[in-house]
């Protein structure tokens, strides 16, 4: 599998509760994308944070929170992109999605030096 040089990556903010069809939503995410042939998916998981309600999140010990902010981060083409996007509207009730150009510099292995 191929990406081009001239990619997207689509970052995805939603919280560590968030679910869809009875299963945590970075899953179905990243399931999607896979689904979808997608070059691969990481899910980041925040220390703290917060969104459009101001609701503080943080994994401090005196105030654990089960709501951490997690990011899912893809790159891909445009057209790849657009296609989870697509399915994204479906499976989000909430969260902040971006898109960013990118210049993809190395993917997989290197090749082999002669």
């Amino acid at each position: 599998m191929q990406i081009p040089r001239d990619a997207v990556l689509l970052r995805i903010f939603i919280g560590e509760n968030d679910k869809y069809d009875h299963r945590p939503l970075y899953e179905a995410i990243v399931l999607k994308a896979r689904e979808l042939h997608l070059a691969g998916a990481t899910v980041l998981r925040g220390p703290m944070g917060f969104g459009h309600s101001s609701r503080l999140h943080t994994a401090k010990i005196l105030r654990l929170s089960e709501d951490l902010p997690l990011i899912v981060e893809i790159v891909d083409s445009e057209e790849k992109i657009n296609e989870l996007l697509t399915a994204l509207n479906g499976m989000m009730q909430s969260g902040l999605i971006t898109l960013e150009k990118v210049q993809v510099l190395q993917y997989g292995l290197p090749s082999a030096q002669p």
